[in-house]
């Protein structure tokens, strides 16, 4: 069984940061103080820290003919949940990076993938596979 991981980042505007996850993403709120909030990002606790200077993405990577933004951070979706927050960010008139679209289509690690970034230009991926157990780690 996973667990769900923790992960902190920096935003510029703690106001703006809580918008985009929880009106955007459909992220519920948890604990927060003058400085951070926690999001329930699918079941993993994201924390946002507001920061004088954030980097966000800063680089990119050739994937299966994409630049992939780095770094970068997401959360692997079953492909019901994507296809939900795909329609959803759609509706939301949210621009992508990358547009969601199938990644190594017919070969092993097949995926439905999409990347956005967030208002402080933090990369997010979000992506599913027909059998994550399967194909996660398919070489």
């Amino acid at each position: 069984m996973l667990t769900p991981f923790h992960l902190a980042i920096g935003v510029s505007d703690l106001g703006a940061a809580e918008v985009f996850y929880r009106d955007v993403l459909g992220c519920s709120l948890g604990r927060r103080s003058d400085h951070w909030i926690d999001f329930n990002l699918f079941g993993h606790q994201l924390v946002c820290h507001e920061v004088p200077t954030v980097k966000g993405a800063t680089a990119s990577n050739p994937v299966d003919g994409e630049e992939v933004p780095v770094p970068h951070f997401g959360v692997v979706l079953t492909l019901e949940a994507f296809e939900s927050l795909r329609a959803r960010l759609v509706a939301s008139g949210v621009t992508f990076v990358i547009e969601p679209q199938t990644r190594f289509q017919g070969e092993a690690g097949e995926q439905r993938t999409m990347f956005l970034l967030d208002p402080s230009r933090n990369a997010i991926e979000f992506k599913a596979f027909r059998d994550i157990d399967d194909a996660l780690f398919k070489v």
